[in-house]
């Protein structure tokens, strides 16, 4: 049996119904008259992540307190969705995490409890404060309920724009591409569904061209939110039968999307949101036909974001 259905994701978009934002998907004729940009930095918490998280609190029992791992959006996603439930949430993150990331998911009410990411090991973190105190763990994608909320995206993507060629998804852990990938299969079959990650960081890629799941170097890469160095056990299983193909991007090319979408559509995305705008522009993605390219997140900071553009202008 699969790991997630169509099903699935219908069930999550009635539960995040009205508690997510319906996000726009906006246009860019130099892009290319069919291209469509699913604009997930204006989801609740400035990322696709909240869709999942929520989807997945509001399945537990009621009044049950959570844990999760992340280095800043799934932080921020479980921290505003405990506090829309009445419940307490830990969150284990990377002491170099963006300082935007840390300021807001401190600023929903979460605890949190950094830890070096470079020599101690998150999941192993986790899990032990998840024993200790009695918590639910929230994994940031190899979970059934979290793909499932992140294929909401796609749901509402094939509902506005018919008759889609591709759909392009920055890959981390492969929840968001797991979710959508699902949906895209089963209402769109000869859709193809292409993947982005940052070259440093290219395990999902490696893995489908290895047929089982390849660990990598912890990537080091401007895109933080892209930074899994190995692909979920579930979200790999789903992958491995739906993804057509996965690509990758350079960081300077990351920052170049980034000025791109500025300029032009007057949108802030984070390195790891601009993914597949830098594939498209940098001819990864095959010409022609109308294709969706997801913008996953929105979550970088003023300075940081002027930081990275003006060290492109510089080059």
């Amino acid at each position: 049996m699969p790991v997630i259905e169509l099903a699935d994701v219908q069930a999550a978009a009635r539960r995040i119904d009205g508690v997510a934002h319906r996000t726009p998907v906006l246009r860019s004729r130099t892009l290319g008259e069919g291209v469509f940009l699913k604009a997930e930095c204006f989801q609740r918490t400035g990322a696709f992540k909240f869709r999942g998280a929520y989807n997945k609190l509001a399945s537990l029992p009621e009044g049950r307190d959570v844990i999760a791992f992340s280095s800043g959006n799934h932080a921020q996603a479980v921290a505003l969705a405990a506090r829309l439930r009445g419940v307490r949430a830990t969150i284990v993150m990377p002491a170099d995490a963006p300082a935007a990331k840390l300021a807001a998911t401190r600023g929903y009410g979460a605890e949190i409890v950094t830890y070096d990411r470079w020599t101690e090991n998150r999941e192993e973190i986790g899990a032990r404060l998840a024993a200790e105190r009695g918590l639910e763990l929230v994994k940031p994608y190899d979970d059934p309920l979290i793909m499932a909320g992140q294929g909401t995206v796609a749901l509402e993507l094939l509902d506005e724009v018919a008759e889609l060629d591709a759909i392009v998804v920055p890959v981390s852990g492969g929840g968001l591409i797991a979710g959508c990938a699902t949906v895209v299969k089963a209402l769109r079959p000869s859709c193809r569904v292409i993947g982005v990650e940052p070259a440093a960081g290219d395990d999902t890629a490696r893995s489908l061209a290895a047929g089982e799941r390849v660990r990598v170097e912890i990537p080091r890469t401007i895109a933080d939110g892209l930074g899994a160095p190995e692909p979920g056990e579930l979200t790999f299983e789903v992958n491995r039968r739906l993804v057509d193909e996965v690509v990758t991007v350079e960081d300077d090319e990351l920052v170049e999307a980034m000025a791109f979408l500025f300029d032009r559509l007057k949108v802030v995305v984070e390195p790891s949101g601009a993914a597949g705008v830098a594939a498209l522009r940098q001819g990864r993605i095959p010409a022609g036909g109308r294709v969706g390219i997801v913008l996953s997140g929105g979550n970088v900071g003023a300075g940081r974001f002027a930081e990275l553009v003006a060290g492109r202008n510089e080059a």
